[in-house]
């Protein structure tokens, strides 16, 4: 595996220091943020590492040499909208600048986007479905057609009011993954997976990677802790919020030991960790220490 980073705790710093802080600091990868610029919608959303909107071979050329400098690889292109909003305008953004982020992929030669399948909260995954298949079929043909691959997180998206009681993203159970990867079977189309959000839904998190290991597209590293006692109060159907924190790997409730034994056994690619630790948020400083102490403690499994 190739230990990295999400450039998307780093907001405040160019492409070019964020491959150069990578590179001191011996990551091998980084997932890249490609947002549309403008203000973001929510926490960690907004960032533009690479602005794709009319990037072409010059401008791939540009981040290329940057990659080759610092020896640092990029792992995939990373924008996590929802493109099966019940708003229909809204959603053609978004589903435009997936579009445009696969098509920069190609360009890089990177192959890989990461992002979210979508979903409209006020729905039931079985009233969704048609929607997601009019959107995805699309998509993931276009994806086909650039030989680039999709991964898609397995966030649920629903930790606040605004995105109850559904959440925002489809994609977060193996049941639902089993069903999308048969009604849409290209290869290309399979997981960003992230053990964290396997902990505050208490399912098996380590279960799940030999089932869907041919879907490992790409892999976050993010740890989940639960405040059981809290958890006793509110019960699982609270906002999330209520009883997990996001934290550095390590400092939560995943097992990464047993995680990433189990992942060797079927996946050789990028380990991205992602920082939403707001512990560590205050300065770009503190925020660099993160990633700095998720290093150390993955270094003794994949260093």
């Amino acid at each position: 595996m190739q230990l990295g980073f999400v450039s998307a705790i780093l907001p405040d710093l160019t492409l070019e220091e964020v491959l150069t802080f990578a590179s001191e600091e011996k990551f091998r990868c980084v997932e890249v943020m490609c947002w549309p610029k403008g203000k973001a919608e929510r926490r960690y959303a907004g960032v533009t590492h690479i602005d794709v909107v009319g990037f072409d071979a010059d401008a791939a050329k540009r981040v290329q040499d940057l990659t080759a400098k610092t020896g640092v690889a990029i792992s995939g292109l990373g924008y996590y909208p929802n493109p099966l909003t019940p708003d229909e305008a809204e959603a053609k953004v978004y589903v435009d600048h997936i579009k445009a982020v696969i098509q920069a992929s190609k360009l890089l030669g990177i192959g890989v986007v990461n992002t979210f399948v979508g979903r409209d909260w006020t729905k039931s995954v079985e009233d969704n479905w048609p929607r997601f298949l009019a959107t995805w079929k699309p998509l993931i043909d276009f994806a086909d057609d650039h030989g680039v691959k999709v991964g898609i997180e397995n966030c649920p998206m629903s930790f606040s009011k605004d995105e109850w009681p559904g959440g925002k993203n489809l994609a977060t159970t193996p049941v639902i993954w089993r069903r999308m990867f048969n009604d849409i079977p290209s290869s290309n189309f399979g997981l960003n997976f992230d053990p964290s959000h396997f902990v505050w839904q208490g399912m098996d998190y380590v279960k799940v990677l030999r089932e869907f290991k041919d879907r490992l597209h790409h892999m976050h590293a993010k740890d989940a802790r639960l405040d059981r006692d809290r958890l006793n109060e509110v019960g699982l159907l609270a906002h999330p919020n209520e009883y997990h924190t996001p934290k550095l790997p390590g400092m939560g409730d995943v097992n990464w030991g047993q995680f990433l034994g189990a992942l060797a056994e079927v996946y050789d690619g990028p380990l991205a960790i992602e920082v939403e630790d707001r512990a560590y948020e205050g300065t770009l400083e503190a925020r660099k220490r993160s990633l700095q102490i998720s290093r150390n403690y993955l270094n003794a499994f994949v260093g």
